[in-house]
């Protein structure tokens, strides 16, 4: 059984091209790697009613586990949280545990710059400020606590949105727990890359090699342009270390790599 993850990427900046989405290509290439199935990542505007759609949407399939990114900082468009809360109905409130952790995170900063303690202002608390029934988890290099809610079947992750702060939480937090949901199920992938043969003529031959070696995914990517072909070649497979996923995929390159020669291309490489 797969273990199924959907991301949730929080921003106006993320949409309207101002910042790369570097979140979702990270979470989904960590998650994959790790065997998880990541079956949607989805980007949505600094709104919480849109916010709380998505987070809807995303229940009702039903993944072990959504991660979102973005929206838990101190300023007005900061809205994850009240997207969350509107999601499930429930209240918004100061949540003691988190609100310890922001102090703590404030007071350690203005010691270290020699700074008079500052103050627990409304943008302060905001950041401690959860919706009821959740869990803030410690965020090991910024300040706003993340947080977890465990819903029927499904644990939901609200991370900050600043990548660094991202990254070590999902490390710290959701990576074991992502191992341990997976369990032996290991994730494979190798590729290859092909000449002299254009993708529309690749096309076919892919049919026959992922219709040969079942559970084996096959994805073209090229490189150059139809008269000058030179092609990328992905393969992807997921299972349990019995299932060899390694020697599916050696075996199925290698079927591909002699259809491609019988049609007049050639295999240059492969990693």
């Amino acid at each position: 059984m797969t273990v199924d993850l959907e991301i949730i990427c929080v921003g106006n900046e993320l949409l309207i091209g101002k910042t790369l989405n570097t979140n979702a290509f990270w979470m989904g290439k960590q998650a994959t790697t790790l065997g998880a199935n990541v079956k949607r990542i989805t980007v949505v505007q600094d709104i919480v009613e849109e916010i709380a759609k998505v987070i809807r949407e995303a229940v009702k399939r039903n993944p072990q586990f959504i991660v979102t990114s973005g929206g838990l900082g101190p300023t007005f468009d900061d809205k994850t949280l009240e997207g969350v809360a509107t999601a499930f109905n429930c209240k918004l409130e100061v949540n003691q545990k988190a609100l310890a952790m922001v102090k703590e995170k404030y007071i350690e900063y203005t010691k270290k710059r020699n700074l008079p303690q500052g103050e627990m202002t409304l943008a302060r608390v905001k950041m401690a400020t959860l919706p009821e029934k959740t869990e803030p988890i410690q965020n090991p290099v910024g300040t706003a606590p993340a947080v977890r809610l465990d819903l029927n079947g499904t644990v939901l992750f609200a991370l900050p949105g600043v990548p660094s702060e991202m990254e070590a939480i999902f490390t710290q937090t959701i990576e074991p727990l992502l191992k341990e949901a997976v369990g032996d199920r290991l994730f494979c992938e190798k590729s290859m890359f092909l000449k002299d043969i254009m993708e529309s003529q690749l096309a076919p031959l892919i049919d026959v090699v992922m219709a040969a070696n079942v559970g084996v995914y096959i994805k073209s990517h090229p490189l150059g342009a139809e008269n000058k072909p030179h092609i990328e070649i992905h393969l992807t497979t997921a299972g349990k270390h019995e299932d060899k996923p390694e020697e599916m995929l050696t075996k199925a390159m290698r079927q591909l790599a002699s259809l491609v020669e019988e049609n007049g291309g050639k295999a240059v490489a492969e990693k």
